[in-house]
């Protein structure tokens, strides 16, 4: 008798060492690093693994790299579900790269703000980023209120202007400036005449955003064009910063979730999706990260809001089309450094 229970005792530890293999599950994410990643753990990965019993692995680049790791391995994707600007999305799913996400499958999609709803389909934002004016507060005491205060005497060899062939505040800021002059969205050739005076007052033109910190630390600049999630983050470290939406606008974009061609988990990438767009994790992420929250009703400090673009700040911005970006800034960055880099 002692036999047989030992023998179904076996049997059972067996049967329940392969059940929890079945169970143990894997989400291959594509993300970007530092500071992001770690929040995007404490905001959304650690509550998804608990939830679900998943593993999240992640492998990290910016926005250029993951999406041309969908075109390069066309369609037998190594990713389940990864992260990028919206510019790139409409590239890939032209070219069958992408798996359209039902909204109706993700239970928090109605939050989704219809204004960052994509009509394709192809992806899902969880996050509004902002080009601004960053300054620092104890240098200046009359806070700039538009692009061009920055060309006033106070501001030469004071500012910080980006590279075109930088991050993405690159082209946001010339694009501005073509707009405010009522310049062709793509031609650009008011926004080209319109930035060479703040370039000849640049100390640099910068191209990592690294760069704008440690200029700000030394005192170097008084102000920079720089994104307002950028400028957050550096205030919590102790910098004195302040962070304004000129008049002209600040320029909005969107950081979405695709799911590649080639996901073998694409109900988990749902699962993980549909994390992101709880109240909750939207307003542990725009705390720490401040970015604006893409769903309705996110509460957040005080400190939080005067940053990140939304609310009244959300009602200052204006989206440039990211497929004319996409398309056009190899070209924009050979006509910057034939008449404007130096």
């Amino acid at each position: 008798m002692n036999f047989f229970l030992s023998k179904k005792a076996i049997v059972s530890s067996v049967l329940a060492i392969i059940s929890g293999a079945a169970a143990s599950q894997e989400l291959s994410l594509g993300t970007y690093g530092g500071s992001f990643l770690e929040s995007l753990k404490a905001c959304h990965i650690n509550a998804f693994e608990k939830r679900t019993g998943t593993k999240v692995f992640t492998k990290t680049g910016n926005a250029a790299q993951l999406s041309a790791s969908v075109r390069a391995t066309a369609g037998k994707s190594d990713f389940d579900l990864l992260m990028t600007d919206a510019r790139y999305v409409a590239q890939l799913g032209a070219q069958g790269l992408l798996i359209p996400i039902d909204r109706e499958k993700l239970p928090n999609g109605k939050r989704l703000l219809t204004r960052f709803q994509d009509k394709n389909g192809w992806y899902i934002a969880f996050e509004v980023a902002a080009t601004t004016i960053a300054y620092d507060k104890s240098q200046v005491k009359v806070p700039p209120t538009s692009w061009y205060d920055l060309l006033k005497p106070e501001y030469a060899n004071k500012l910080l202007v980006p590279d075109v062939s930088g991050p993405v505040d690159g082209a946001h800021f010339l694009m501005s400036l073509n707009r405010a002059k009522g310049g062709d969205g793509k031609e650009l050739n008011a926004g080209f005449e319109e930035i060479k005076p703040f370039v000849k007052s640049s100390l640099v033109l910068y191209t990592q955003p690294d760069q704008v910190v440690s200029m700000f630390e030394r005192k170097e600049i008084a102000a920079a064009i720089w994104a307002a999630d950028r400028a957050g983050v550096t205030i919590d470290k102790g910098l004195p910063l302040g962070v304004v939406y000129p008049k002209e606008g600040g320029v909005g974009s969107l950081h979405v979730m695709i799911i590649p061609k080639g996901s073998k988990n694409v109900d988990l990438a749902l699962q993980l999706i549909d994390q992101m767009l709880t109240p909750e994790g939207q307003a542990c992420f725009a705390e720490r990260q401040y970015v604006g929250p893409t769903i309705a009703d996110v509460v957040v400090s005080p400190k939080t809001l005067d940053v990140i673009p939304y609310g009244k700040n959300f009602d200052k911005l204006w989206f440039p089309d990211g497929e004319v970006i996409a398309d056009n800034i190899a070209n924009w960055a050979r006509r910057w450094n034939r008449e404007v880099s130096r």
